[in-house]
């Protein structure tokens, strides 16, 4: 049975989590995935995962956002207004590289078959390439796809390794997905939650360490045979960043620009063929689509965001690792085969060496 890493007696970092150690944790954000799997007439492992921040008022109740490329071939659409005004108006989704034009068009349909009283809609859709294990010129992921994650979307624990848009992601060349995290960070403007989600689907098998253990280097490929792929030359990783803080744009940019730390801490280097794109945003205040006035805002004084930035590195770092130890082997296209890194194997080199 595959298990989160703290059920190995894993502790990442010094912060405490959230009841869920999940992005859930951040009050009325929900996830839902739909996951595709099938072998006729195509071999297919792919899907779709939706983030919905204020349990889906999001489309009227704006929240505050910002974004970090870390490593820029890779893809989520809506940035530019993002940074342009520093709202996020939507839900966010992250799917396969070639069809997150699909899942951005049905978030529009969506907004649309809501009522929705906007003239145009620029919602946020992020990818990673599932091309290894995943028929992906096939096109499988369809509308009704995208919004079954969509209506999947709820609080509480989240289903993270294959499911989703993680279904044929590699990480660290075993089976990589969906992971996620959350940390309760004290600051002295008050006590906030900050969670991630990540769709994992880079990096080196040498370069991946657990607690500071480089677990890569000692798991040799005689032991477990690698994905087959080289995803420290074009792999990627999508983070998504939530908190309750009260922030404005600019703080979320700081904060979106800390997930590199956790990232940094597992194994990424952000090469040059790598789509590493992060997202962060804030529900403290409430940005309403159609104001009637001027919006009375709260900040969370810059000098008092440590906490967060500790947050962020954390969860970020332990959202990687949750999503190796989750993920199941899984056979794909042409029989390639992506194995699941093997967890009382690392219990044994984590725990036995700390």
């Amino acid at each position: 049975m595959r298990r989160r890493l703290r059920d190995l007696g894993i502790v990442i970092g010094d912060l405490p989590a959230g009841p869920n150690n999940a992005i859930t944790d951040v009050p009325d954000v929900h996830v839902g995935h739909a996951t595709i799997t099938r072998d006729e007439p195509v071999v297919v492992r792919s899907g779709v995962t939706m983030i919905v921040p204020r349990a889906g008022n999001i489309w009227t109740d704006f929240a505050f956002a910002a974004w970090h490329n870390f490593s820029g071939n890779g893809e989520m659409t809506g940035l530019p207004w993002i940074e342009e005004s520093g709202l996020l108006g939507s839900p966010i989704g992250i799917t396969n590289t070639h069809q997150v034009g699909l899942v951005r068009d049905l978030l529009v349909k969506e907004a649309i078959e809501l009522g929705v009283d906007e003239a145009f809609h620029l919602p946020v859709v992020a990818e990673t390439y599932d091309g290894w294990l995943n028929t992906i010129e096939s096109f499988p992921v369809g509308e009704d796809d995208a919004r079954a994650a969509l209506q999947d979307a709820a609080p509480g624990a989240v289903a993270e390794g294959c499911v989703g848009g993680g279904t044929g992601m590699i990480c660290h060349e075993f089976k990589g997905g969906i992971g996620t995290a959350s940390r309760v960070a004290e600051t002295a403007a008050g006590t906030y939650t900050v969670g991630t989600l990540v769709q994992a689907n880079y990096g080196a098998r040498r370069d991946l360490r657990i607690d500071g253990v480089p677990v890569g280097r000692l798991i040799g490929y005689d032991e477990i045979p690698s994905a087959g792929v080289d995803l420290a030359a074009g792999g990627s990783i999508i983070v998504i960043v939530a908190t309750n803080a009260p922030l404005l744009p600019v703080q979320c940019h700081r904060l979106a620009k800390r997930a590199a730390v956790g990232l940094g801490r597992v194994g990424g280097h952000g090469h040059n063929g790598s789509g590493d794109i992060f997202l962060a945003f804030a529900t403290g205040n409430h940005i309403s689509a159609h104001p009637a006035g001027n919006h009375a805002l709260e900040m969370v004084p810059s000098a008092h965001m440590d906490p967060l930035f500790h947050g962020v590195a954390e969860a970020t770092e332990e959202a990687i690792l949750n999503a190796l130890c989750a993920a199941e082997t899984t056979i794909g296209r042409d029989g390639r085969r992506a194995t699941a890194i093997p967890l009382d194997r690392v219990r044994e080199l984590v725990v036995g060496t700390n």
